[in-house]
């Protein structure tokens, strides 16, 4: 079984796009994403714009993770055309070029690390950090990790996270940040306005809402899952932070479709440069990547996930709130003895 760099180095052969098939995915992606979002407006009944509207959320996950992958130079690279596309794109979904290549480019490169800044990742408390942290603390930790916040990623991650935190921390290098937070409210209003609150609620707030919730918690659970596993700075290896503390997720054939098959993620943090459409082909070929740790979107993996909270060094595990305090010592109590009075 080959393991470190020649592990790295097996997977070359399947890091090599073929053109025709990622303009084809590329273009029929962005496509069926404008027809459905022309649907939410135009279609003559309810539910089929709803239906229209639903779709269009999945959609722009699917053109999220091309999007994702161009930013790494897999796909179409130094493509002017495809480059202004995937500039457009990013603006559209509020995860401009600028913060999303180099916080995305962070968290491949210091993934599972304990002691690393959390750019591009959920924050990562040991057990000894959460106890010793302020109140505080301990709220905005569990609230960045809490599933309301990541349900709602729309507001959370994307318009807050990569727009208004990325331009406030550097203007000059993330005026793109504000330009897509201008564009997004300005368009916003105008749908409000030419076509009322019913077509906003379609075209804008369903689609985004779905699309950036089902991005964050992918994001999530990916790194977060029961069996991860986190190492100290100086123990981190590449491959092994690749295999063991990023998951694969399994999901059904359609659900793998809208997600560009991000769902290996192993592989695809192991070789960021394989295309998405040749991630199944490089795990049905490869016995290494065959045993990975697994996931998936049924509810109970989905709680399991949620579960989890900080990381615990002794028991080399992530563990919940409960699990925390069950793991407390409990503290004996001190008798002092009676006061003996010697006669005389």
């Amino acid at each position: 079984m080959l393991e470190g760099k020649d592990l790295i180095l097996a997977t070359k052969p399947f890091a090599s796009e073929d053109r025709a098939k990622s303009w084809l995915h590329t273009c029929s992606t962005l496509l069926l994403l404008v027809l459905a979002l022309t649907c939410t407006l135009t279609l003559p009944y309810l539910a089929l714009r709803i239906l229209a509207s639903v779709v269009s959320g999945l959609l722009i996950v699917r053109m999220f993770v091309i999007y994702h992958d161009h930013q790494h130079h897999t796909i179409l690279n130094k493509s002017l055309l495809a480059e202004g596309i995937m500039t457009i794109f990013g603006m559209y979904i509020l995860a401009p070029t600028s913060i999303w290549k180099r916080s995305h480019d962070y968290h491949h490169k210091h993934n599972s690390k304990l002691f690393s800044a959390s750019i591009g990742s959920y924050p990562i408390f040991t057990r000894k950090k959460f106890e010793a942290a302020t109140p505080a603390e301990k709220r905005a930790y569990l609230f960045s990790r809490h599933p309301l916040t990541i349900a709602a990623g729309y507001l959370s991650m994307f318009m807050l996270g990569m727009c208004v935190q990325s331009f406030l921390s550097s203007p000059r290098k993330h005026i793109d940040s504000l330009i897509a937070l201008i564009i997004h409210l300005a368009g916003s209003v105008a749908v409000w306005y030419f076509f009322g609150w019913e077509s906003w609620l379609l075209f804008i707030l369903v689609p985004f809402t779905i699309a950036c919730a089902i991005g964050a918690y992918l994001f999530y659970a990916q790194h977060n899952f029961p069996g991860v596993s986190f190492s100290v700075n100086h123990e981190w290896c590449y491959d092994k932070a690749a295999l063991l503390s990023s998951s694969y997720m399994k999901m059904s054939p359609v659900m793998a479709w809208f997600t560009a098959n991000i769902g290996y993620h192993h592989i695809h943090h192991l070789n960021a440069r394989i295309p998405f459409y040749r991630l199944p082909e490089a795990m049905a070929k490869m016995p290494e990547l065959q045993n990975a740790k697994t996931t998936s979107l049924r509810i109970r993996d989905i709680r399991a996930c949620f579960r989890l909270k900080v990381w615990d060094p002794e028991q080399q595990k992530m563990i919940g709130l409960k699990e925390m305090r069950a793991c407390r010592p409990v503290l004996s109590t001190v008798i002092e003895p009676e006061e003996v009075i010697v006669p005389g």
